[in-house]
């Protein structure tokens, strides 16, 4: 059977707050509008795809799309009722059997909740018109008013409207057609099984899963990047300095501690600061330290390490990341790490933009084994937890 899939994404989600509309918005190193739009691309049962987007976001929307098998957009109206009805409009010069019709902020949406909403609709027959995909409410509900609660509601009875919505095409068709004589106030359609409703029609409440969330807000975003595969990563790195006749310093976590020898390096030999970068690098899969600033390169000789940090903070943001989380353990017998401690802990949290509570500095001994328990260098490890957005 014929279906089509309608992505709403002409609306401007003014709570989201500054920036380009929430589904221009980055997860996990691709659009919410793109991650939308694939579910439906990619799924079996549907046939076509049409996006309806408002017409001053066409070169936003056009690198949104790049990669995707789509027509040019449908351009949307001043409500998401009557963007919606230009894009059925648009399918009806060859009008399918059946529309899918989403928001394009709900952008993990599943195969199986489309494959559940289809086949609902096909099981009803000619009892039914639409079907449309729910959550069950989990929580007890109270109606209020004046801040007073008056009743408690049948939690059994309630559910939470989702998109994908599903319809026989004739029939969405001509109820959005005839939604403003049905109700002339366009806030009062929420969806479209409201105008669906509105306009007699018989729509089936499919319950799927609950992890189909909108992005309202830029804290709806975070959720869904936690709710992604993958959504937590961690880097780690290590790296090892030897002592270096005279200098009365070493630098650790960008903390200088009076020791009796200095550490040879290219850098500034902060073996702390480059096992971090490595463990931000390595988090996103960027590569390593020696590929960014190699020691063979002039410019980096005696650089301060922060500079690698920074540059690693850059790349891991660019790849869609935020730093969580640093654990950093020093390795050797001497200096003792433990009075610097605090201080190397919040030098950290400052250069990474972290509170000090996200920041852990640890140091220990091998027991007198091996190139640091011959106090012949020091050595450094470091994990990274970052947060794919």
């Amino acid at each position: 059977m014929d279906t089509a899939a309608l992505i709403a994404a002409a609306g401007r989600g003014a709570r989201f707050g500054a920036g380009p509309p929430k589904q221009y918005r980055h997860l996990r190193g691709e659009t919410v509008l793109a991650r939308a739009a694939r579910a439906f691309l990619e799924h079996p049962d549907i046939q076509r795809v049409r996006v309806v987007i408002r017409g001053e976001d066409r070169a936003l929307y056009d690198a949104a799309a790049r990669g995707l098998t789509l027509p040019p957009p449908v351009i949307g109206g001043a409500t998401r009722r009557e963007s919606v009805l230009r894009g059925l409009e648009a399918l009806a010069a060859d009008p399918p059997a059946r529309v899918a019709i989403h928001d394009a902020a709900r952008p993990l949406v599943s195969a199986a909740a489309i494959t559940r909403t289809l086949a609902a609709l096909d099981e009803g027959g000619a009892e039914l018109d639409g079907a449309i995909a729910a959550a069950p409410v989990r929580d007890t509900v109270k109606r209020a008013a004046r801040g007073k609660a008056l009743e408690t509601l049948p939690r059994d009875a309630l559910r939470l409207a989702q998109t994908p919505q599903v319809f026989r095409f004739p029939g969405i068709l001509a109820a959005h057609r005839a939604a403003a004589r049905c109700a002339p106030d366009d806030a009062a359609l929420t969806d479209d099984a409201a105008v669906a409703e509105c306009a007699g029609l018989r729509v089936a409440a499919v319950l799927c899963e609950e992890d189909n969330p909108k992005i309202t807000a830029e804290r709806d975003l975070a959720r869904a990047a936690r709710l992604l595969p993958g959504g937590i990563r961690v880097g780690s790195g290590f790296d090892a300095h030897r002592f270096a006749p005279g200098g009365d310093r070493v630098v650790l976590c960008g903390v200088a501690v009076p020791h009796d020898r200095g550490l040879a390096g290219h850098s500034d030999a902060d073996a702390a600061l480059h096992a971090v970068t490595d463990a931000l690098l390595g988090a996103v899969a960027a590569g390593d330290i020696g590929a960014f600033f190699p020691p063979t390169d002039a410019q980096w000789a005696g650089a301060d390490s922060a500079r690698f940090v920074r540059r690693a903070l850059d790349i891991v943001a660019a790849a869609g990341g935020r730093v969580a989380h640093i654990d950093v353990t020093v390795i050797c017998e001497r200096p003792r790490i433990a009075p610097h401690r605090a201080a190397m802990r919040a030098r950290l949290a400052a250069l990474l933009r972290l509170p000090e509570s996200a920041v852990s500095v640890k140091g220990t001994t091998t027991e007198g084994l091996g190139f640091a328990g011959r106090r012949e260098g020091i050595a450094a490890h470091a994990a990274a937890t970052v947060e794919m957005q």
